[in-house]
């Protein structure tokens, strides 16, 4: 059974009835689920997973102490702490994993400051820049059992993806960065012979076109470590996981670098499809450092389309 299932199944068998017998003045304001950091609150979580960090568990969600004082809130925290220590062969900790807590009795506004900075997920165009995308994958990630109040839902809502016109931003500087060191950097370290820097190149081009494939598709990208994983799940694009996989697994010598431009060349053409499909570039043409300036031409507020094209990464 998978996380999110063992957190539902923990909820339903001991939260819940401890709130409704226990706290049933306060079902109103108070929501429960469990997402933010853990393999287990993206559906990833598997034998590996359990090494660290995993237990049954889940977030009780509370508004502001105007809503639910401080006392209040430390006696929910002391019925928590007394649910069963154990459950599905799983045990809870004592002690807070490393990142700061992730079960229990939180704040609505101290859980959703922690992913994107703004506690009511109202952000300005330059904080949805500068915001890493997992962060707010973690806001919105994993399963809400319950939301009497309605907060965490409605932030979770405006916080579901980009604005369009930072989703532009982002695309363009990712497709400049994999013009660079793909398309134009990439030989020139071969030819340098410069097998190292060549690899570096490499890197950035898949990191880059990581990030493209999961713009074009709208969904935020997850974690480095999942990254992979989560792009072979995409609608669109999914095969190109296999090919940066196999950019950044094979070497760099002179029998292989052929064979790889042309799988890095193969690459952009085929997001230069999706760019042309979605009417978001006007560039007729191989080069995806022309598709980067047209993409960023497109980005209707005036003030985000003229800073530096690379902003957003």
């Amino acid at each position: 059974m998978k996380g999110l299932e063992i957190s539902k199944a923990f909820f339903e068998e001991y939260g819940r009835p401890m709130l409704m017998e226990q706290f049933p003045e306060l079902m109103p304001y108070l929501a429960a689920g469990l997402c933010g950091s853990g393999s287990e609150c993206l559906g990833y979580d598997d034998d590996v997973s359990t090494d660290h960090d995993y237990e049954p568990g889940f977030v009780i969600f509370l508004p502001g102490e105007d809503m639910v004082d401080r006392q209040t809130a430390f006696k929910l925290e002391r019925a928590y702490a007394k649910l069963p220590k154990e459950f599905m062969g799983l045990k809870r900790s004592l002690m807070q994993p490393v990142g700061g807590a992730r079960r229990g009795v939180i704040r609505t506004e101290e859980f959703f400051s922690e992913k994107c900075g703004r506690g009511d997920g109202v952000l300005s165009y330059d904080e949805w820049a500068r915001t890493p995308e997992y962060a707010l994958l973690e806001a919105v990630n994993g399963k809400i059992f319950f939301d009497n109040y309605g907060e965490v839902t409605a932030i979770r809502e405006r916080l579901s993806y980009l604005p369009e016109d930072v989703r532009k931003k982002k695309l363009a500087g990712n497709l400049l960065l994999m013009a660079q060191s793909g398309q134009y950097n990439y030989m020139r370290c071969i030819s340098h012979g410069e097998e190292g820097a060549a690899q570096l190149a490499v890197a950035e081009y898949v990191k880059a076109a990581m990030s493209v494939a999961f713009l074009l598709n709208k969904k935020y990208q997850p974690f480095y470590k999942w990254s992979f994983r989560a792009m072979r799940e995409l609608e669109r694009l999914s095969i190109e996981a296999e090919l940066l996989e196999y950019l950044i697994t094979t070497p760099n010598d002179s029998e292989m670098a052929e064979e790889k431009y042309r799988v890095i060349e193969g690459i952009a053409a085929d997001y230069i499809d999706v760019l042309i499909d979605e009417g978001i570039t006007k560039a007729i043409c191989g080069d995806l450092e022309k598709h980067a300036y047209s993409v960023n031409d497109g980005i209707e507020e005036s003030e985000l389309r003229n800073m530096h094209i690379l902003s957003a990464i």
